[in-house]
């Protein structure tokens, strides 16, 4: 398989996690099947939607419809499987990881195949991960994951920057970039998840702490 078929297959699979992720944000709220399917697909698409927009490409949700599908099809399954689910909050936050680890990589990489400089296309990647879920959280009341003190945005920028490394220097091949530097994003979150690592917090001078 070529590069660009592992992106594309790799695209399709991350859309589809993010679609869970708003599909059980949405369970959280109660909502009905379509709330589901709405929620889902804005996360699964509002990321790579921002990023093709800003690179001025033709969205892609629009010129292939499967990832509609994907969205559509994951939520309406995370609507009937969501009651049987005893730790969906657990699930979102897992979902979403996935989530970011893939598109923070992808979003960089499609940058990079329409000859992006190296830190628009970083920028691209971090966007990518972090603004479908940004909108999820926003419309459904929920606080943004953006504004929690565990490490985030920062396990984004390590996964798009590693690929950029990697595919400088050609170290490995183009797929092992991609997965190597998805695995490092993942691995990043998943340590603040399980054990809260974060970054130093803002301190004003002079309030004490």
């Amino acid at each position: 398989m070529t590069l660009a078929g592992i992106i594309a297959y790799c695209d399709l699979v991350a859309v589809g996690v993010f679609a869970a992720s708003g599909a059980l944000a949405a369970a959280e709220k109660r909502q009905d099947i379509l709330g589901f399917i709405l929620f889902g697909t804005i996360t699964g698409v509002g990321g790579g939607t921002l990023r093709d927009l800003l690179l001025q490409l033709p969205v892609f949700w629009i010129s292939d419809v499967r990832y509609l599908w994907v969205c559509i099809t994951v939520s309406a399954l995370t609507w009937y499987i969501a009651p049987m689910l005893s730790l969906r909050r657990k699930l979102l936050l897992w979902a979403d990881a996935m989530g970011l680890a893939l598109f923070s990589v992808l979003g960089c990489a499609k940058a990079l195949q329409y000859d992006a400089p190296w830190i628009v296309a970083v920028v691209m990647g971090v966007m990518s991960a972090s603004f479908g879920g940004l909108i999820r959280d926003t419309l459904l009341g929920r606080e943004s994951v953006l504004l929690g003190v565990e490490i985030y945005v920062t396990a984004a920028l390590v996964g798009a920057g590693a690929y950029v490394a990697l595919v400088s220097t050609a170290l490995v091949s183009p797929g092992s970039a991609l997965l190597i530097a998805m695995l490092a994003a993942f691995v990043l979150r998943a340590g603040a998840i399980q054990a809260g690592w974060r970054l130093p917090s803002y301190r004003r001078l002079g309030d004490g702490s």
